[in-house]
């Protein structure tokens, strides 16, 4: 007879970076080596996170079936339904559009539940309380910084909620970005705890160090305007910094070109492709920088 496994009672979250394409996951458990089991993403389709009685298959699986271009709902459908333990699995995705999807089985110990955000899901089981998982959505929804600041904040902030009942012991954050890691390599970060009393706050000094040890992320060359969801999230960032008063059309109209152009000239930073087809890295990395900045320091000035 073979021995039950530990179920793996959790918070984590998956999410998208819509201005650099960043894929990650964050996780916090009173299991150990965490980062073992439920984080899973590659660069360009997407990222899962799979917990409660976990099925570790729906990692490698789900990412393969989302590099044939399904999206996270599509997949996450056929993972349920080819399991047939799919009331007790817990599982997260998001793909490289930023569409996300979750499932909470009904077998899974209390308290247990999942939200689903804009190019996020967030997620959690035998939690301290059903407050968790909505502390979670809004402390990535309202944090600054590059994604794996995001993740973490929603870790902590989870935390803070009451996180895992049981208490404390492991936590991982994954990140990848094509080309985006060291000497080229797809994971930006790749961190794990596997047994500490403050695994949240151990995997923030890690990710501190990780950053003075090696280069800081780079922007991709190019950020390329090819779709209206990549377009809209450009005219936002514009609108923020108060240079475009349009409207979030995902149309790269004339108003948003020379609301851009103005910026640059402004802070000094390359122009986009003339065809429009892309924006420059480092120019969309400086764009979101300053709404993030003002963001931290209040509300921007009214678009002029």
């Amino acid at each position: 007879m073979s021995r039950p496994q530990p179920l793996i009672g959790t918070f984590s979250i998956v999410a998208r970076d819509p201005a650099t394409g960043e894929l990650g996951v964050a996780v916090q458990s009173r299991f150990l080596a965490v980062g073992a089991v439920v984080p899973w993403a590659r660069a360009g389709v997407g990222a899962v996170a799979t917990q409660a009685r976990a099925n570790v298959r729906f990692g490698p699986e789900g990412l393969g079936l989302l590099a044939q271009g399904l999206a996270a709902a599509e997949v996450l459908n056929r993972l349920i339904q080819a399991d047939p333990e799919r009331d007790h699995r817990q599982v997260a995705i998001v793909d490289a559009r930023g569409t996300a999807a979750a499932w909470t089985g009904p077998g899974c110990l209390p308290w247990a539940g999942h939200h689903v955000g804009d190019s996020y899901a967030c997620q959690g089981n035998i939690l301290a309380g059903p407050d968790v998982v909505p502390a979670m959505a809004r402390a990535f929804e309202s944090a600054g910084g590059h994604l794996a600041d995001r993740l973490l904040a929603a870790l902590e902030a989870g935390q803070a909620a009451g996180g895992d009942s049981r208490g404390m012991q492991a936590a991982a954050l994954l990140v990848v970005r094509e080309n985006g890691g060291y000497l080229g390599g797809d994971r930006l970060v790749d961190l794990r705890v596997d047994d500490h009393p403050q695994p949240i706050a151990e995997l923030r000094r890690l990710l501190e160090l990780s950053r003075q040890t090696f280069l800081t992320p780079t922007p991709p060359e190019r950020w390329l305007l090819d779709s209206p969801e990549k377009i809209q999230v450009l005219q936002s960032l514009l609108r923020e910094v108060g240079v475009f008063d349009g409207a979030v059309s995902g149309e790269l109209t004339y108003n948003t070109r020379g609301a851009l152009a103005a910026w640059c000239q402004e802070h000094g930073l390359p122009r986009h492709d003339p065809s429009g087809a892309w924006v420059p890295g480092e120019t969309i990395y400086a764009l979101r920088e300053a709404v993030l900045r003002l963001r931290r320091s209040g509300p921007a000035d009214p678009a002029r």
